[in-house]
């Protein structure tokens, strides 16, 4: 059941908040060989239950969301309860506020079923480094559910939540979205305010959604976004409806194919987004290929920018607790420590140029589409790949075609397209320029409907 008849279905009373929520809680429990969740908030979410099932009969209705279990990355604040950000460091910590994200999804009457699994600091793209081991794949346990935030894809995938928040700081909300079968959106830089939420990267974190339907990711962004005093990136933007253009028609629409998504991609994952851009074809848009000007470069200045802010994260505790890191983690921060601060100015100098240069393609075009992974999902702890006869680190590849607009802001959203012939899910990207999520929702929409996935 998606999120939008489950919310009815409170209402007419086919089903009750209680029921949802212990369905939610017997998922985990069965499906606990996928490691999704770090902790599990039973009793408060069973107590939340009542009140919203009481609520909601005497028709004190808060929005879709309400009685609807939820699951909550274990990098963003809950008021009571705990968040380890993944690490040993922070195994027994427990925030005394919540996030900006929480309280609003706590408004809206949002039930925390529990904190999903994440990798170390949210700092890789594998979900395999954690200090409860390895997220495994929905799909497929020996396999990565992409990271960082692989436990909220899961969750999603195997109901254990029915929406679930992520953080996307290179593509942790799009990877694992591609890998377990999900519907992930990365919202314009600052839409979504990351108050209470640990950091990777100051200036590239983004907060999101993650959904089974890309209409209840869209209901779900109406009540994240907003400007928030608290986040000093956050934008100020005029309140809007971010599922008004779905069930819109997009035929004449113009989709552009860039080229630097396209190469050192794997054949199965090629012939996944052949088959996506013919529905979009048949659905009346236009496709065409193009040239991104400067995308190497701001790929290269994402890189720099994410080593120099995540070892400013952690630089005091690299110094005074640096045994307790996952090893692959700390090697990767201890690395950074040795980036030129030159370089780091030159890519904040060189800012708002390339995005600009980046943005330049939407004036002939509504949206790009890409491969949101140009690999199948890999094994756990595998760190090698062969694209055909390319040879890539995991690392590089599963970041490749979502890290370049965490650096320029843009909005991505990755659907699933379907899976391969072992049975490891593809998804393909839609990126737009700033505050077109709306745009993005539509496209991803009339996909899902023409498809019927």
């Amino acid at each position: 059941m998606d999120l939008l008849t489950l919310s009815e279905s409170f209402i007419t009373k086919k089903i009750s908040p209680r029921e949802s929520v212990e369905q939610c809680l017997r998922n985990i429990n069965d499906n606990s060989i996928y490691n999704a969740f770090i902790t599990i908030c039973e009793e408060e979410a069973l107590e939340e239950a009542c009140c919203a099932e009481e609520e909601i009969s005497k028709g004190n209705i808060r929005g879709p969301l309400h009685g609807v279990p939820v699951a909550i990355k274990d990098v963003i604040f809950t008021d009571g309860i705990r968040t380890t950000m993944g690490s040993k460091i922070f195994e027994d910590f427990v925030p005394k506020f919540n996030a900006t994200v929480v309280q609003k999804l706590k408004d809206a009457g949002a039930i925390i079923i529990g904190k999903t699994h994440t990798h170390e600091f949210a700092y890789g793209p594998t979900g395999d480094r954690s200090l409860i081991g390895p997220c495994r794949n929905p799909y497929n346990p020996n396999k990565i559910t992409g990271g960082s935030s692989g436990g909220s894809a899961v969750a999603v995938s195997k109901d254990m939540a029915y929406v679930a928040l992520g953080s996307d700081t290179g593509g942790s909300i799009r990877i694992p979205a591609a890998a377990c079968g999900v519907v992930g959106m990365k919202p314009t830089f600052g839409l979504v305010s990351k108050y209470g939420v640990y950091s990777t990267a100051y200036t590239l974190d983004h907060i999101g959604p993650m959904t089974k339907k890309v209409k209840d990711n869209a209901a779900m962004l109406n009540i994240l976004a907003g400007y928030d005093t608290n986040d000093p990136y956050s934008l100020h933007k005029t309140k809007e409806d971010y599922t008004r253009f779905i069930g819109r028609s997009i035929s004449g629409k113009k989709i552009a194919l860039p080229s630097y998504y396209f190469q050192n991609i794997d054949l199965e994952v090629s012939k996944a987004i052949e088959k996506v851009i013919k529905v979009y074809q048949d659905l009346g848009a236009f496709i065409e290929e193009v040239e991104i000007q400067e995308i190497e470069d701001i790929a290269k200045y994402q890189v720099i920018t994410i080593q120099a802010e995540a070892h400013a994260v952690h630089e005091t505790n690299i110094q005074t607790r640096g045994s307790e890191y996952d090893e692959e983690v700390f090697e990767r921060l201890q690395y950074s420590k040795n980036l030129p601060a030159y370089q780091y100015v030159i890519a904040q100098q060189k800012r708002m140029e390339l995005t600009n240069k980046f943005n330049e393609i939407f004036n002939n075009v509504d949206i790009l589409l890409t491969p949101t992974l140009p690999i199948l999902p890999t094994d756990i702890n595998q760190r090698e790949v062969m694209i055909g006869t390319h040879s890539e680190t995991v690392r590089s590849a599963v970041l490749r075609l979502t890290a370049p607009t965490n650096y320029t802001g843009n909005p991505g959203l990755s659907i699933p397209c379907g899976l391969s012939k072992s049975g490891l899910p593809i998804g393909f990207q839609l990126i737009g320029k700033h505050g077109s999520e709306a745009i993005l929702y539509q496209f991803g929409a009339a996909y899902q409907q023409q498809t019927k996935s």
